[in-house]
């Protein structure tokens, strides 16, 4: 089995249970750079240790993931956010989309695999985003 790239992960939930099973879910991934946060506020705060994901459940006491969303995405807009909610409407999901969301996961009976899917999505964009960079040799010799 391919050995996964690694990530630093914040996973941001107020549900502590819901937050453990999470963590049990990348660690079986083979994640192991996991952080857990109870708010929004406490993630803002740890932003400074760059984190590659971000894992936000939408309903939360004081800040909102929609109003953490916006603040990361200031903050760097290159870090990938996946919105996490038991909302069953389109709306969350559309305005997380619209406002620099990754993905958005629906809570469930098969998270592990929405996970995992969303994670090779990640690794996948991150490939093609390093090979349509060009290398210094590329910017050279371009010019002839």
């Amino acid at each position: 089995m391919k050995p996964v790239e690694q990530y630093k992960i914040f996973v941001v939930d107020d549900d502590f249970f819901y937050q453990n099973v999470f963590h049990q879910h990348l660690e079986n991934l083979g994640y192991n750079d996991i952080n857990l946060f109870n708010s929004g506020f406490d993630c803002l705060q740890q932003l400074n240790e760059k984190p590659d994901v971000i894992f936000l459940d939408y309903n939360m006491d004081n800040l909102t993931g929609y109003e953490v969303l916006k603040k990361i995405k200031r903050f760097n807009p290159d870090i990938y956010v996946v919105m996490v909610s038991a909302q069953e409407e389109i709306k969350p999901a559309v305005d997380a989309l619209k406002h620099g969301a990754f993905d958005y996961i629906q809570k469930g009976e098969d998270d592990q695999l929405k996970v995992k899917q969303v994670l090779l999505k990640i690794s996948e964009v991150r490939d093609l985003l390093d090979r349509s960079k060009p290398t210094i040799l590329k910017k050279i010799f371009q010019f002839f």
